[in-house]
C-alpha cells in the first residue's frame, strides 16, 4: 500500500521512508529545473538576497518548507478568464540539478525532489543530512500525471520561459517511489554498480 504524503511534510515521515516504498503526494509544490535551480543558488544561496529578488524569494523560502521540488517542464495552457492550467506534466532528468540539490534541500528545507534517472552522492549526502528523498516519477505519463496537477497558484520567473518558470501547483495523489532515501541507500546507485560488475565480468570471459 502506497504511504501518502502530505504537504507539509514533516522529518519523521521522511526519516521512515525506505528505498522501494511507494509513495501517493499532495499538497503544494513547486516545479523547478536547470534554470530555477542556477537562479536559487546564485542569488539566494551564494551570498545575500538583492532586494529585486526578495519577494521571489519571500514565496520561496515559505513555499518549500516541508514542500516537494518536481523537475519538469510542464505544457501549460492559458484560459479564457486568465487562469493557467497543466495539460502534460512529465518528469525531466534530474541528473542536471546535482551541483545545486543538495545546498538548496538544506537552504530551503525541501523534504522531497521528484524526477526521473536518479541523482547521485552529493544529493545522497544532502538528503542524508537534512531529511529528504529522491522520489521518482513515472516517465511517459506526462498527460497521466498532469491530471494530478489540479489548480496552478502562482508562476515566478516567466522571464525564464514556461519549461524553465517555477510553477507553484497543487498536486492530488500524486504518484511517486522512493529511490535514494535519507539513510543513504539509492536505488540508483545500485543499479549503476551492478552493471558496471556485469560489464567487467562479460569482458573478463570474452
Amino acid at each position: 500500500m502506497a504511504e501518502r504524503l502530505t504537504v507539509p511534510i514533516n522529518e519523521p515521515q521522511i526519516r521512515s521512508l525506505k528505498v522501494g516504498d511507494q509513495v501517493l503526494v499532495s499538497g503544494v509544490i513547486f516545479t523547478a529545473r536547470d534554470a530555477a535551480h542556477k537562479y536559487m543558488m546564485e542569488n539566494f544561496i551564494k551570498g545575500e538576497c538583492p532586494e529585486a529578488e526578495r519577494p521571489v524569494y519571500d514565496v520561496l523560502k515559505q513555499g518549500l518548507a516541508g514542500s516537494v521540488i518536481y523537475h519538469c517542464g510542464p505544457v501549460v495552457k492559458k484560459r479564457d478568464d486568465g487562469k493557467y492550467e497543466f495539460v502534460a506534466a512529465g518528469p525531466t532528468t534530474s541528473i542536471r540539478e546535482e551541483p545545486y540539490q543538495a545546498d538548496v534541500i538544506g537552504h530551503f528545507g525541501v523534504r522531497a525532489v521528484i524526477g526521473k534517472g536518479g541523482m547521485r552522492d552529493r544529493t545522497l549526502r544532502g538528503c542524508q543530512e537534512h531529511g529528504a528523498v529522491y522520489l521518482h516519477a513515472i516517465g511517459g505519463a506526462a498527460t497521466l500525471i498532469g491530471e494530478c496537477c489540479k489548480d496552478v497558484l502562482g508562476v515566478y520567473k516567466l522571464d525564464f520561459g514556461v519549461p524553465e518558470a517555477f510553477w507553484q501547483i497543487r498536486v492530488e495523489d500524486f504518484p511517486c517511489v522512493v529511490t535514494m532515501d535519507s539513510h543513504g541507500q539509492s536505488l540508483h546507485e545500485k543499479v549503476r554498480s551492478d552493471s558496471e560488475a556485469k560489464l567487467q565480468e562479460l569482458l573478463s570471459t570474452a
